[in-house]
């Protein structure tokens, strides 16, 4: 009998150990994983947390060794003087309007385009679509040339409309719409096509108001992806009066000297619309990565 119960008393023991240790596992696993994730994301901040901290100094202490967080004075008319020498409030107000231009068309021919390819049946659906996905295949840089003898052509060069038009067709963005109205059931279609629905009714009330989720999030893409965009507006601008942001920013640093707060001034207040953007619809876009491309 004593032997029974030191047979239990050992595999309990055991048992105990054996939970202590991966308990003991699984604490230091979470600590290393967030351990990373922190230093990552103290990483990622860096820059940011820099810029503004440089905005806020005078000029003499932005290249001072040991480098400082913050200066003897914090310099909030630097924010005040991005205006002196450039039309920063143009640039701004150019880059606005040709991203949510933009924003706008790849939203409404995206979501046409992915409704068609996922629910309407026509001859080389399949086929067609398999193209137009491999046009993603294709580097910005290969079309930019023809895309510009087209906008010289029709005479749109050193003009907003020149960056409106060639990025208001997205294939990410139809494949996107795509993904998402793949998974809308079909017996909901058939359902409205029953009660005398049309196709573009089907696509109104129906299958648009569930995809507002995937088309928050294509909207945030496209709008900080052309808000960031430097390389088009390079290539189509010549006119610092159809300047886009990061072009005027660019155009703030000297040849031979550069006034580092006011451009880090300047740049602050570039990233605000995007920041702004992205809290406002936060969960749209987090619900929206998690419905896209549930279904092939």
């Amino acid at each position: 009998m004593s032997g029974k119960l030191d047979n239990i008393k050992v595999n309990r023991d055991k048992y105990a150990f054996e939970r202590n240790k991966r308990k003991g596992i699984k604490i230091a696993s979470s600590v290393i994983v967030n351990g990373v994730l922190i230093l990552g994301a103290i990483t990622m901040l860096m820059p940011f947390i820099w810029m503004i901290s440089t905005s806020l100094k005078s000029l003499h202490e932005v290249f001072v060794f040991p480098p400082t967080f913050f200066g003897e004075t914090v310099v909030w008319e630097n924010f005040a003087r991005i205006t002196e020498r450039f039309d920063f409030f143009l640039f701004f107000r150019n880059s606005l309007q040709v991203s949510l231009w933009i924003v706008v068309f790849q939203l409404f021919t995206s979501a046409m385009a992915g409704y068609a390819f996922a629910k309407l049946n026509f001859p080389h659906r399949d086929k067609v679509f398999l193209l137009y996905l491999a046009s993603m295949m294709v580097p910005m840089h290969v079309t930019i040339i023809p895309n510009f003898l087209l906008m010289r052509m029709f005479g749109l060069v050193n003009t907003l409309w020149s960056l409106m038009i060639p990025p208001m067709v997205s294939a990410f963005g139809t494949f996107l719409l795509r993904q998402f109205f793949m998974t809308v059931p079909k017996d909901m279609i058939d359902a409205a096509k029953i009660d005398g629905c049309t196709p573009i009714g089907c696509f109104i009330r129906i299958a648009l108001p569930m995809a507002t989720p995937t088309l928050a999030t294509l909207g945030i893409f496209a709008f900080m992806f052309h808000w960031n965009d430097y390389f088009t507006p390079l290539i189509y601008i010549t006119r610092e009066r159809y300047y886009t942001l990061p072009l005027g920013l660019a155009s703030m640093q000297g040849l031979f000297s550069t006034d580092w707060p006011v451009l880090m001034a300047a740049t602050t207040v570039s990233i605000l619309p995007v920041l702004v953007i992205f809290l406002l619809a936060q969960d749209a876009f987090q619900k929206g990565i998690m419905l896209s491309g549930m279904k092939d």
